[in-house]
């Protein structure tokens, strides 16, 4: 591992932006932690409130994450009170945590990392904690102690597994003050400690101690099959994508029964490789890498008893039965460790390994999906790894379960903010790169669905996208070319958002196009390229969804919108308002059809909506002053004094109405039509 360190980058910070320059750099290195994993400190002299200058440590807070860390994220802790903590024998981690809350420099801010006192209790003045895959591959085997001597000799100090808290604290700094020429600190099971007078120093630590360990695994893999070599084929890259296709679905449905999650698929060559292996089967099933894994990936990845021949059927048969075997497991596990007060939290998988095609891993959100799928890639690694060495060996079931019922972290849960009305459920919304479509996919997206926005015109569905990603955070949308009229279009656009996403909750039929002109002088052709995309199109959007809603069985929410035109049909405007009208007989009898499912649909009707249209183009607008007698610039305030209400439609009104039948608030509505126009009387639904 090479030093990222830029002198001409570092000669220009001080103080804590140095340490905020040097945490970046480890989390950079994606061999070094995993997200929100690692900490880092440096003791510093400042003020406190009453302008005494006093020794403080500034150490990287809970729930940030090192890659991206800011000066915010370092709250700051008294030395005096950490240092009277150090001849102290026990401290359970409730009074730690308090303690160390009324230690701060800025009382009420970020709450400081559990490991705060192991960096405060050691006299250098930087201090680098990570959770390094090379060197967990060395303290994870059954010759820890002797790879270790092996490979450091007596500048490192190897330290068995403590759960981090005061404890191990206490136990590192005894373990460094008896060996003072040590240049680090290996935790077993867990990570590396590294210090120096410098930032610089103890960040360069780091750099060599990982170093000596790659070269150690080098060496020693060299010649050696990984995981013993291949036991299942694999399927050919097109057969792998089907078979997830059919399975991500499914999937996702057996893993949402306590609470629903997005899916996620990857069959990199790395993973490939070892979920087909000889040994996965095994090691897999030993434990996690570091504690820091059981909490977001669990102890253990459901590993599907699979030969990597199967159809996709009986695929989806042998995934069923060892997820439900896995949830057996799980709950023996929860029994036999459990203490006073716990209760059993979600007992499904999170990572689920199927050889011959490769992982699947679940989260409340495609960011934590992805969280657990590059856990799990750690944890592969120094699976390979460590076996070159000996023996892979694990926390034991107990301190496993320790860690993952630890009422600090669940403490933690109960801090974070409410989910969102639309959280967890993903949205496929059909001419979404403009108009009614486009503020129908922001406004989901803002309730927290993950949204998927389709149009014709590529470009502006990757602009919809784009803003939704600006607005509420990275992987909560996906713009894609979709042409409602083609099936394979509309086919390769539902194949992206399983394979993104793991399935669909709801989707919004909005694609449409117009065409004005009296019945005389109406093509043949324009009347059957409107009823393509305004009726054939919903069609095939709505076959598709219901496919997928169907396989998933967590049932689904179908929303189309129609017009005021299905009620009200307008002159010289056949060609329109006949094909929505299919369109809404086709969401009434999807109703019908859906309804067993627990798939509802329904229908909003708008009139008029101006703002950000492609469908008022140009020509429709003089079509339609031309059928009203009016000229084109009186047309909108025409259609605005027509309504009861006498005012405007906008995209966001209708955005408004199709949330309301998108969500749990309508969760016992089907088959309803929704005004959205003001109040037309002669398209009154009833």
């Amino acid at each position: 591992m090479r030093s990222r360190w830029n002198d001409a980058e570092a000669s220009q910070l001080h103080g804590l932006d140095l340490l905020v320059y040097a945490s970046r750099l480890v989390g950079a290195e994606t061999s070094l932690v995993i997200w929100g994993g690692g900490n880092t400190s440096i003791k510093t002299r400042e003020r406190d409130h009453r302008g005494r200058e006093i020794a403080v440590l500034r150490v990287k807070g809970s729930g940030s994450d090192l890659k991206s860390v800011q000066r915010r994220d370092f709250p700051g802790v008294r030395m005096d009170d950490i240092a009277a903590l150090l001849d102290r024998a026990e401290m359970s981690d409730e009074e730690m945590v308090s303690y160390l809350g009324h230690a701060l420099q800025e009382p009420g801010g970020v709450r400081p990392s559990i490991e705060t006192l192991l960096h405060g209790f050691l006299s250098a003045d930087a201090v680098v904690h990570t959770h390094a895959d090379a060197v967990v591959s060395l303290t994870n085997t059954d010759r820890a102690h002797d790879v270790i001597e092996g490979v450091y000799g007596k500048d490192v100090i190897s330290l068995a597994y403590r759960r981090p808290g005061f404890r191990i604290s206490r136990d590192v700094a005894h373990s460094i003050a008896e060996r003072p020429e040590a240049k680090a600190l290996l935790l077993e099971r867990h990570g590396t400690i590294t210090w120096g007078a410098t930032v610089r120093e103890a960040y360069e630590a780091t750099i060599e101690l990982i170093t000596r360990a790659e070269e150690a695994i080098a060496l020693r893999k060299k010649g050696r099959r990984a995981f013993g070599g291949p036991r299942v084929p694999l399927r050919e890259p097109g057969a792998r994508r089907e078979t997830a296709l059919a399975v991500a679905p499914r999937l996702r449905g057996l893993l949402s029964r306590s609470r629903r999650v997005l899916v996620s698929f990857d069959d990199s060559p790395g993973v490939t490789a070892f979920v087909s292996s000889v040994d996965a089967a095994r090691v897999s099933q030993v434990g996690p890498a570091t504690p820091d894994h059981t909490i977001y990936a669990k102890r253990l990845p459901c590993f599907v008893a699979a030969t990597g021949e199967e159809t996709p059927a009986a695929l989806l048969d042998a995934t069923e039965r060892s997820v439900d075997a896995f949830v057996v497991g799980y709950t023996r596990y929860f029994e036999e460790n459990r203490f006073e007060g716990a209760q059993l939290v979600d007992p499904l998988p999170r990572v689920v390994l199927v050889p011959g095609l490769g992982m699947f891993t679940a989260g409340k959100d495609r960011r934590t999906a992805g969280i657990v799928r590059d856990i799990y890639h750690h944890t592969i690694d120094v699976l390979g790894n460590a076996g070159a060495f000996g023996e892979y060996v694990s926390l034991s079931p107990k301190d496993a379960f320790d860690v993952e019922y630890w009422p600090l972290e669940l403490y933690k849960l109960t801090l974070a903010p409410s989910e969102k009305e639309l959280a967890r459920r993903i949205a496929l919304v059909t001419g979404g790169g403009s108009g009614i479509g486009r503020a129908v996919a922001r406004r989901l997206a803002a309730e927290g669905a993950h949204v998927v926005v389709g149009d014709i015109d590529a470009a502006s569905a990757r602009v919809t996208a784009d803003e939704i990603v600006g607005a509420v955070g990275a992987g909560r949308a996906l713009g894609l070319e979709m042409d409602v009229t083609r099936e394979a279009s509309v086919r390769a656009a539902f194949e992206q958002t399983v394979l993104a996403y793991g399935g669909l909750d709801i989707l919004v039929s909005n694609a449409g196009i117009a065409h004005s002109a009296p019945v005389v002088r109406l093509e043949l052709a324009d009347w059957e390229r409107s009823f393509a995309v305004n009726a054939t199109g919903h069609f095939i959007v709505a076959r598709e969804a219901m496919r997928l809603l169907s396989a998933q069985g967590l049932g689904g929410v179908l929303v189309f919108v129609a017009t005021k035109n299905v009620m009200s049909p307008g002159k010289d405007f056949a060609a329109y308002s006949a094909a929505k009208a299919a369109e809404a007989q086709l969401a009434k009898v999807l109703a019908l059809e859906g309804a067993p499912h627990g798939i509802r649909s329904n229908i909003v009707n708008p009139d008029a909506v101006f703002q950000d249209s492609k469908l008022w183009s140009d020509e429709v607008r003089r079509e339609r002053a031309l059928a009203q007698g009016i000229a084109v610039s009186q047309l909108e305030d025409f259609y605005r004094k027509r309504n009861l209400l006498g005012v405007g439609i906008l995209p966001e009104d209708v955005a408004e109405a199709v949330l309301f039948l998108a969500s749990d608030r309508s969760a016992k509505t089907t088959g309803c039509t929704l005004t959205v126009d003001g109040g037309v009387r002669d398209a009154f639904p009833r």
